[in-house]
């Protein structure tokens, strides 16, 4: 898989003169060639889209009276969907021998860019699991944020409890009274019996809102899911439809299948899926054969044993006609697992047959029905023991380190070291060429507003009713404490609580601004140059790093040419949907110390002002790769001051990524966006491997 970095734009005109820029003098402020540059491509891009507008009204004239013009429709530029502009790890030679490798001009990109013109391509089968998990994820923590509330009213309600009892009793000391009163302590009971699993929540909201990827039962594969896939939760696989209850064992099509004309001819019910997850005693797996003991009898207090004899009905039923009828079952295998809340991982390793059956007494003297399943041959190779023991894999000292070029590319500035590692290059180098500084670099000529009040909380921050803070993220905090602090979801923009507020460091709503927490390696790759990767499970929405480099106006970036590390803050620009951008909705409050009404503003609104530049100093998020179908997503957040325009670029995970996955984020390239010097559309292709990948950059 290849992930390349490369230049965000680069000088260059229009040979044909159709679009203009502005001149300096109109603005009586230096324009840098880049920025003229960006304003140029931005203002060809909205030509583009009017004239594709324009195309399409004479088309439907034209479709009205009998004709049309098929040559005007192969014409047509495709959208863009640019949101932000970043340079990355391509070094020159390896950029120029990707672009030599594809198409130079916009005539070779027709043929070249993996797509039709004008079609938006569906997403494949992977995509749209990804998209369900992610949406599961959503949910999931939204109900853990209203747990957690209720938690915190339970407490404070027991704490008044306490407080009035302890009046009572002095009170009735005072008076001497000697009658005793039976009290009933009913909170312990209460706080029980409202207590609410959130991803069970949650899959009955996806359920309730028809979100079920695959509603209906099915035979065989599911699509989008393949051998190895981990599931991080029970829950997970239901949101799914790859399996439909969140407790029992055997997943089976009922008696309604029967009546649909493709299952005509088959005896119900029919086993679909099982999971092996050690909750009967009699189980065996030999990983390859499979000896599956029954469901039913079994203590479902966890100690594993029968309490009564099985029968045969349910999905003891389905398993014995799938013998008789030879219908596969996908076998889904659970292990322990720190990295899930549920406290396992379970994955899928592909379909088994099942071969035989039959009735015997078990352990504890009760009798079961055990099933013997056998994995089918041709299927990739059995993963589960690779995925049980991945944290086998990662390195537990630095003499275990394969490849180890630097023990701490941080110079000891993070609390935790990240090596790196070159097993490709001979003889291996480490990175060079910057400096590494954990925290954002302010350029002379940029000031930090330094007027911005805070909340008045004491401690945590607790009640979003009395924070300052949380009222500004929509009466609400953004995070979740779970995990040491986890994002519900990607937001225009998020207020953190900073230097003026009355809240401690370990208050919730600074979640972001507490550093590497998760043990990080640069890695070198053989054609996309340095990469990142964790060490450890990272959850969906947890915080993993921050861009960091030198805060400098866009407009002094003048050795582009040079520099591949740029990243454009255009928070603003996003929230307004500007050149295409993605619009992000979220219940948030922005302050008035935006000054971008200002005339000397009004002059390039759909390019950022500002920018990060992490080419000569840089943090872990310089190494960083693009992916079509990334695992992280960029969110702006404000804490130290409420200027959207200088906002803090932070990267948080947008999947639980497992151990030793690369991480990667999309870096929001329109294509046909990025000129040569010879002024023809500039391109790059993409390696990223994703399924979805729109194999172009830009």
């Amino acid at each position: 898989m290849v992930v390349q970095s490369p230049k965000c734009v680069q000088e260059s005109s229009i040979s044909n003169g159709e679009v203009s820029l502005r001149t300096d003098s109109e603005f009586q402020k230096r324009v840098s060639p880049r920025l003229k540059e960006k304003q140029r491509v931005e203002k060809e891009l909205l030509v583009r889209r009017r004239v594709e507008l324009l195309d399409d009204n004479e088309e439907a004239v034209a479709s009205a009276v009998g004709g049309g013009s098929e040559e005007k429709g192969s014409e047509k530029k495709k959208k863009t969907y640019k949101r932000r502009c970043i340079g990355g790890n391509v070094s020159q030679e390896e950029e120029k021998k990707v672009n030599g490798e594809v198409a130079t001009t916009a005539e070779d990109s027709e043929a070249g860019n993996g797509a039709v013109k004008g079609v938006v391509a569906e997403k494949s089968d992977i995509a749209k699991v990804k998209e369900t998990i992610r949406l599961f994820n959503k949910y999931y923590l939204l109900l853990v944020q209203e747990e957690e509330k209720r938690c915190r009213k339970v407490e404070a309600d027991e704490k008044a409890s306490k407080v009035s009892k302890s009046k009572k009793k002095e009170s009735k000391a005072t008076k001497g009274s000697k009658s005793k009163k039976l009290v009933v302590p009913v909170l312990p009971e209460d706080k029980k019996s409202k207590a609410k699993r959130p991803d069970l929540k949650a899959i009955s909201k996806m359920m309730e809102n028809g979100e079920i990827l695959y509603p209906e039962k099915r035979i065989g594969n599911i699509p989008g899911i393949r051998v190895g896939h981990q599931f991080y939760s029970r829950a997970e696989m239901v949101a799914v439809g790859f399996h439909s209850h969140w407790l029992n064992g055997i997943d089976y099509m009922g008696q309604n299948y029967s009546k649909l004309e493709e299952h005509k001819g088959k005896t119900f019910p029919l086993a679909v899926a099982i999971v092996l997850s050690g909750m009967y005693e009699d189980d065996l797996d030999n990983a390859e054969d499979v000896l599956y003991t029954g469901q039913g009898g079994h203590d479902l207090t966890g100690n594993k044993r029968q309490i009564q004899d099985q029968k045969m009905e349910r999905g003891n039923l389905a398993l014995k006609n799938c013998v008789e009828q030879k219908v596969a079952v996908r076998v889904i295998r659970g292990h322990e697992s720190k990295s899930s809340y549920c406290g396992k991982v379970y994955t899928y390793d592909g379909l088994y047959q099942v071969v035989h059956y039959w009735a015997e007494k078990g352990i504890s003297g009760f009798t079961i029905f055990k099933f013997r399943l056998r994995r089918q041959d041709g299927q990739p190779l059995l993963t589960t023991n690779q995925v049980q023991f991945s944290y086998g894999r990662v390195p537990q000292s630095v003499s275990e380190i394969r490849g180890l070029v630097c023990e701490d590319i941080t110079g000891g500035q993070e609390d935790i070291p990240i090596p790196a590692t070159n097993l490709v290059d001979d003889p291996p180098v480490a990175p060079t060429g910057y400096k590494y500084c954990k925290s954002i670099q302010v350029a002379k000529n940029v000031k930090l507003p330094t007027n911005v009040t805070g909340c008045n909380c004491n401690g945590k921050c607790v009640d979003p009713r009395t924070c300052a803070c949380a009222r500004l993220n929509g009466s609400d905090f953004p995070y979740v404490s779970r995990d040491g602090g986890r994002l519900i979801e990607a937001k225009d923009v998020v207020f953190e609580c900073g230097p003026n507020c009355g809240c401690g460091p370990d208050c919730l709503n600074r979640t972001s601004q507490r550093g590497l927490k998760y043990r990080l390696e640069v890695y070198r790759t053989p054609k996309k140059g340095w990469a990142v990767r964790s060490w450890d499970f990272i959850p969906s929405g947890a915080p993993v790093c921050e861009y960091t480099g030198i805060l400098m106006k866009t407009e002094d970036t003048d050795s582009v040419s040079e520099n591949n590390y740029i990243f454009d803050i255009d928070c603003l620009q996003t929230m307004r949907g500007l050149g295409g951008r993605e619009r992000r909705f979220g219940d948030v409050s922005v302050p008035t110390i935006i000054s971008s009404d200002r005339h000397d503003d009004l002059r390039s609104e759909s390019v950022p002002e500002f920018c990060i530049d992490a080419g000569s100093t840089g943090n872990i998020a310089r190494f960083i790769n693009h992916s079509c179908e990334p695992n992280l997503f960029v969110q702006c957040v404000l804490s130290s001051h409420h200027d959207i325009k200088l906002a803090r670029v932070m990267l948080f995970a947008a999947d639980n990524i497992p151990p030793l996955q690369e991480l990667t984020y999309d870096y929001g390239y329109a294509l046909d966006s990025v000129y040569g010097p010879d002024g023809k559309i500039k391109q790059m292709a993409c390696y990223c491997g994703a399924p979805d990948c729109r194999k172009r950059l830009f």
